[in-house]
């Protein structure tokens, strides 16, 4: 079935996004099966991307803002940062491509922002050395901390 990345679809995703515990909503554009993963995600200010890395030589990951912006941290094994960048839809930097195995995290700046990502299939929740010692989970008390000290990297 073909499907816009369309203002439609924005707004759609938007609405579901602040409408969701977690501040995100994503549209997938394939069928679980499938090799290549593709899919729109939707995302509040409120969400809470843990750091994380795919550690599976296949799970490279292609990240595009398609509206909005948002702030990507790349941490080194113990929790350092290496690298930030604003990536902002119609700005200076509007996405990124990760490697596996690199420990990484977004922080959103803007409501309403939507996101494009693409990488392997199929679907594998987060393993054993994919989520890090040094930062909070999903949940944890430390979230609103942590997420306010990530939002301070790009001051």
């Amino acid at each position: 079935m073909t499907r816009f990345l369309d203002q439609t679809l924005f707004t759609e995703l938007a609405e579901k996004a602040e409408a969701s515990p977690r501040g995100r909503h994503h549209h997938n554009f394939h069928q679980m099966e499938e090799p290549c993963h593709r899919l729109a995600v939707g995302l509040q200010p409120s969400t809470y991307v843990p750091p994380h890395r795919h550690l599976s030589a296949d799970k490279a990951e292609t990240l595009l803002v398609l509206k909005g912006r948002l702030g990507l941290l790349v941490f080194n094994d113990i929790g350092e940062v290496i690298a930030k960048r604003v990536m902002q839809a119609g700005g200076d930097c509007l996405g990124v491509d990760l490697p596996p195995g690199v420990f990484h995290s977004l922080v959103v700046m803007e409501p309403d922002t939507v996101l494009f990502e693409c990488k392997a299939g199929p679907y594998r929740a987060l393993g054993e050395g994919e989520l890090p010692g040094w930062a909070p989970r999903e949940g944890d008390a430390e979230v609103t901390a942590y997420k306010d000290w990530m939002l301070a990297q790009f001051d």
